[in-house]
């Protein structure tokens, strides 16, 4: 692949393992346009990447991501009369992509991961967690649908009772909770988390590459298809609630940080 050819986000290889950073530090890896579409690439071009066998992704600064980009969000809104097709498009192929990825992909959520950004790390195959960091998916806080895969992992890793609330709250959730209920695989404190990251992916890397890749493969036939089967709800509700009353309202309160007021007219 062509590190080049990436402009939101950046590649670091140690030996056969290659880091993955989002790499937007001034926004909290704010998931722009231009994110957007790189990320919807990433994971086919990390699949034919010939130098790495363990991907770790991450983020620059002091979050994972913060999710979708608030300013383009406004765009969104006030501009679409229809669902923007490349979107949806480019949303199912970051999903698709990260699912068809063969190679083990770690997630080291140093900071905050919202919306978009949590569904990322959640989607990875081992997650590991800043016992501070935040993880939620606040859709429903901004007025529109969790549809962009947050629907489809959250249910598979912490059941449907404890999924519909925090999916339909938004509530976050601190690193060591989720590890407790399911959510992570491993919360270390902010000073430790690079060294256990390493250590993980090193010993990943000393195993059986085909037999470990081909494991994952196996494990994922079964959410591929339920992702397949959801994605396209999801979009088209979110695309739906996208150009909503409610979502221009939350987007002005997030804005004007204070509570939004759902339920009226445009």
């Amino acid at each position: 692949m062509e590190f080049n050819d990436y402009e939101t986000i950046k590649f670091d290889r140690s030996d056969r393992v290659l880091t993955v950073t989002f790499n937007l530090p001034e926004t909290m890896n704010a998931v722009s346009a231009k994110l957007h579409s790189e990320m919807s690439r990433l994971f086919y071009d990390l699949q034919t990447d010939k130098g790495s066998d363990i991907i770790i992704l991450t983020g620059a600064g002091k979050a994972f991501s913060a999710g979708g980009d608030v300013e383009q969000m406004k765009k969104d809104n006030q501009n679409s009369k229809e669902a923007n097709s490349d979107l949806l498009i480019e949303a199912k192929k970051m999903i698709y992509g990260l699912l068809d990825l063969e190679k083990p992909i770690i997630a080291k959520i140093n900071g905050d991961a919202m919306g978009l950004g949590a569904t990322i790390a959640l989607f990875c195959d081992i997650i590991f967690v800043n016992d501070e960091a935040r993880i939620a998916d606040p859709h429903v806080s901004v007025g529109i649908v969790a549809g962009d895969g947050g629907a489809v992992i959250w249910p598979q890793l912490i059941g449907y009772a404890r999924a519909k609330h925090y999916l339909m709250t938004g509530s976050m959730i601190k690193g060591k909770e989720a590890v407790e209920i399911g959510l992570a695989n491993f919360s270390y404190p902010i000073e430790e988390l690079d060294e256990k990251v390493e250590l993980y992916a090193n010993k990943l890397s000393q195993g059986s590459v085909n037999a470990i890749r081909w494991t994952k493969v196996a494990i994922n036939v079964g959410l591929k298809q339920l992702a397949h089967s959801i994605m396209d709800v999801g979009l088209g509700y979110e695309s739906i609630t996208i150009r909503s009353a409610d979502h221009a309202e939350g987007i002005n309160a997030f804005l004007e940080k204070r509570k939004p007021k759902f339920g009226l007219k445009k």
